[in-house]
């Protein structure tokens, strides 16, 4: 189910990105906000479960970061 929702939110902020770069550019931040946050709960846990903890959050603030970059990209790419 969180998987589900994170592959969404990638969908939907490369296709807002794709469609209005500027305005992409807050709800990116939100996402990334929010992933980072419990990141950094996650590693609170001591020892190797701290790394375990974040990692999820690590990797879905990549892709969300990622995919936003990508509908910017191609928007520039655009001969218009």
């Amino acid at each position: 189910m969180i998987i589900a929702g994170v592959i969404a939110l990638c969908i939907v902020l490369a296709i807002l990105a794709f469609i209005a770069p500027r305005l992409s550019r807050h709800p990116q931040r939100g996402a990334s906000a929010a992933f980072g946050a419990g990141a950094r709960g996650g590693s609170k846990a001591p020892g190797k479960l701290g790394k375990w903890f974040s990692k999820p959050f690590r990797t879905s603030q990549k892709a969300v970061n990622r995919s936003a970059e990508g509908g910017r990209r191609g928007r520039g790419k655009l001969p218009l």
